[in-house]
């Protein structure tokens, strides 16, 4: 079992950035698949991107692709999401969340842990 822990949420400007992190509890993060998702008030969860055990591959959803990049530390147990260009549309919950099967899955269902989420919000 592992758990998560986001930070780096905050308010930014549109066109601005923000990294954010999230901590993994546990000896086997580099077990897990990671995958961060986003939730936006009155709108279902919905993908953002994931990247492998070893960080070797990614996807991304169409909506973030070029602006944003996922990437992770294993040494450190912590999966980042660097994100540029932001929009007003970004804002929403973020989440991470892991899978200790290894997918590169984009529905929720296929994810077994999550964080509690941390809150972007972009300002026009």
């Amino acid at each position: 079992q592992v758990q998560l822990v986001e930070s780096g949420g905050g308010l930014v400007q549109a066109g601005g950035s923000l990294r954010l992190s999230c901590a993994a509890s546990g000896r086997t993060f580099s077990t897990y698949s990671m995958g961060w998702f986003r939730q936006a008030p009155g709108k279902e969860r919905e993908f953002v991107a994931v990247i492998s055990r070893s960080g070797g591959s990614t996807y991304y959803a169409e909506s973030v692709k070029g602006r944003f990049t996922i990437s992770r530390d294993n040494a450190k147990n912590t999966v980042f999401l660097q994100m540029n260009s932001l929009k007003p549309e970004d804002t929403a919950v973020y989440y991470c969340a892991a899978d200790p099967r290894g997918g590169l899955g984009t529905l929720h269902r296929e994810y077994d842990y999550w964080g509690q989420g941390t809150q972007v919000t972009v300002s026009s």
